[in-house]
């Protein structure tokens, strides 16, 4: 958002930004009464924002606890490793489906962004940017059942990645190389209308991303098979 954007956008922007990027940790408390002050803004349209907030899957209102940032916990864990892969290919398939030419356009810039990122960025950036280039997909997919679960998946992705995208070795920094050819690859399949080889290019980027993040978060007692489509 611009900078003289409503309050209350600017707000709820900075918000999602710091959880995203973990600068506001999975389980903490939100002071409402500091975050009025930071943010200037009285306590009616700051509840407006965490309501929102809480709406989209950012933040649990808790009666008489005040807001709380979505806890990553092992059953949450768990269950994104096992819905990604499947709600990433549809999404994609659906992308490939019915996406206009304004969308790719749309989706061009944000590789633009994502490669910028990349080249000089830091982890935090570069992790909203690649999230910035999956909401584009999910907007080409436009389905009213997908979409809660494709967002919510992204809030987590975008939390769990920040490893991902902070490289400190040469296998890593060869797989966020592959990250940014696979995303041209994804643009090439929708923008061609290949829903089947979006799909299988879902499948692919996922596995590249779930390698890395697994060395990180994933909890020892996991006890299924993750990460499997189909």
């Amino acid at each position: 958002m611009q900078s003289d954007s409503p309050p209350k956008e600017r707000t709820y922007d900075a918000l999602v930004s710091a959880i995203l990027t973990l600068d506001l940790k999975p389980g903490a408390d939100l002071d409402e009464a500091r975050l009025c002050a930071e943010f200037g803004l009285s306590r009616t349209p700051m509840r407006e924002v965490l309501r929102q907030l809480a709406g989209e899957g950012y933040v649990v209102l808790r009666q008489n606890r005040g807001a709380q940032v979505s806890d990553m916990s092992h059953a949450s864990l768990r269950a994104f490793f096992i819905a990604a892969p499947m709600i990433y290919s549809a999404i994609l398939q659906l992308a490939a489906t019915h996406r206009t030419d304004v969308q790719i356009a749309a989706l061009k810039s944000a590789q633009e962004t994502f490669c910028s990122a990349l080249d000089t960025g830091t982890a935090a950036t570069r992790a909203l940017a690649n999230i910035q280039f999956h909401r584009v997909t999910g907007d080409m997919a436009d389905n009213l059942y997908l979409s809660p679960s494709f967002n919510r998946l992204l809030l987590d992705h975008a939390r769990i990645s920040m490893t991902f995208y902070a490289p400190g070795d040469a296998d890593q920094s060869d797989n966020v190389a592959l990250a940014r050819a696979q995303h041209d690859a994804i643009i090439e399949a929708i923008a061609e209308r290949d829903a089947a080889k979006a799909g299988e290019l879902a499948i692919a980027h996922w596995q590249l991303s779930r390698d890395e993040i697994e060395k990180y978060v994933m909890p020892n007692a996991l006890d299924a098979p993750l990460g499997m489509a189909g």
